[in-house]
């Protein structure tokens, strides 16, 4: 049942037997005798009867009281309890089918098969009491591991780790030296993990030496600081921006992103100017797949003046998979946010937590038209802003377009000309 009588009696501390006092009171609950229990323990009926009954002065020993037995550890409810054992035991003894037993539980039949297969005795009966102490001996974590549980087992694998083999190599000879014994089977992670986690000491550490790396840790493929690559077309990252975007001295940098709808099922590119703050919002119904995306910002980009498209500044998210078309399509350089740093487009994230007030979280963004889209983006573009010594977006986009040619002028308020 997971428990052994300890060898060494030798009283250890105040409580000398907590151990077996504990595991006996968990034997009277499963239906055990006294004389059982203590048995089973080792110790003698007499202490059993004194921790359940406790005892008067005798001989000079002090009176004790009766030891209050320990309660029983909480278990979560998705565990089959005693209760529903005993009630398993009786229905089946009934005749009563696993399918019928686990409506009757309100449970899986797959958990009522599951049980009476792994917890019955050996000449096929199922005992409630004794499935309960099997399920308990189970559940302790962390369990021993297999190397540590077979001498044998130990032995084999140290010899042949001395031979230099690896743990590959090991796991497929022992499967091959014992083909009948699957007790002598690990697979080579077992190993593994018998040389390099601490606090085990399965197998020696200095065998870990004749592993081709020689080391007794281990070492991850990928360091901390190292990211994969995000996207096929190598990124070209922030730091690399032109230092003019820095200071929002010289129009024509942009931050994008997306703001999503209810249940990830909806979408609205959002395209934020630094200098003047001038938003364009993005329609896309279609979905954010790297093409939707793709050109859906090329054609928003199309109707900006050449001196209003010199960057265009993007997180890390996989609708920019083909940013690198994109920069060709729009003529327009795309630079990529750090992981985890969304400050480094504040402007964007701003004017998302603006928008959000006509479009809130947990709304669905795929009812709004391409027209309710462009009216949010003239309202918020007709808003004066402190940053911008209260002039609004559209006045300041106005002042720059005005040598432009290719736009009509914006007023106040209006979206016009840019972004269909």
């Amino acid at each position: 049942m997971g428990f052994r009588v300890r060898e060494d009696r030798t009283p250890r501390g105040p409580v000398p037997l907590g151990r077996e006092r504990a595991q006996y009171f968990l034997f009277m609950r499963q239906g055990f005798t006294n004389v059982a229990a203590c048995q089973a323990v080792g110790v003698s009926r007499t202490t059993g009867n004194r921790w359940r009954f406790g005892a008067g002065a005798t001989n000079g020993r002090a009176a004790s009281a009766p030891v209050a037995a320990a309660p029983a550890a909480r278990v979560s409810a998705r565990y089959l309890s005693e209760d529903e054992r005993i009630t398993i035991a009786d229905l089946q003894r009934e005749g009563v089918c696993p399918a019928q037993i686990a409506r009757e539980l309100g449970r899986a039949r797959s958990t009522v098969t599951r049980e009476l297969a792994r917890n019955r005795q050996p000449g096929g009966r199922y005992r409630p009491h004794a499935a309960q102490a099997m399920a308990e001996a189970r559940r302790p974590r962390p369990r021993p591991g297999k190397v540590a549980a077979s001498g044998e087992l130990r032995e084999a694998i140290e010899g042949m780790l001395r031979l230099r083999w690896s743990p590959e190599q090991i796991a497929a000879a022992l499967r091959a030296r014992y083909p009948g014994r699957p007790e002598m089977h690990v697979c080579h992670e077992t190993i593994y993990q018998a040389l390099y986690v601490q606090g085990r000491g399965e197998l020696r550490r200095e065998l870990a030496r004749a592993l081709r790396s020689g080391r007794a840790v281990r070492r991850p493929r990928r360091q901390p600081g190292q990211r994969r690559a995000r996207f096929t077309a190598p990124m070209v990252m922030i730091s690399e921006r032109p230092a003019e975007a820095e200071d929002r001295a010289v129009p024509g940098h942009w931050e994008g992103d997306l703001i999503i709808g209810k249940g990830a099922a909806s979408q609205v590119g959002t395209l934020v100017e630094r200098a003047t703050r001038y938003v364009i919002l993005v329609h896309l119904p279609a979905g954010r797949d790297a093409a939707t995306v793709r050109d859906a910002l090329a054609a928003a980009m199309a109707r900006l003046p050449v001196h209003l498209k010199r960057s265009l500044t993007w997180d890390q998210g996989a609708e920019m998979a083909l940013h690198h078309e994109f920069s060709v399509a729009a003529r327009v350089p795309v630079y990529f946010c750090d992981p985890h740093a969304p400050w480094q487009r504040g402007s964007n994230e701003n004017t998302n937590g603006l928008l959000r007030q006509y479009f809130p979280k947990g709304t669905d963004l795929s009812v709004h038209s391409r027209e309710d889209l462009d009216a949010v983006a003239a309202e918020l573009n007709g808003r004066p802003r402190k940053t911008l010594g209260w002039d609004t977006p559209a006045q300041r986009l106005a002042r720059l377009l005005q040598p432009a040619h290719s736009l009509t002028t914006p007023q106040p308020g209006t979206q016009a000309g840019i972004v269909r």
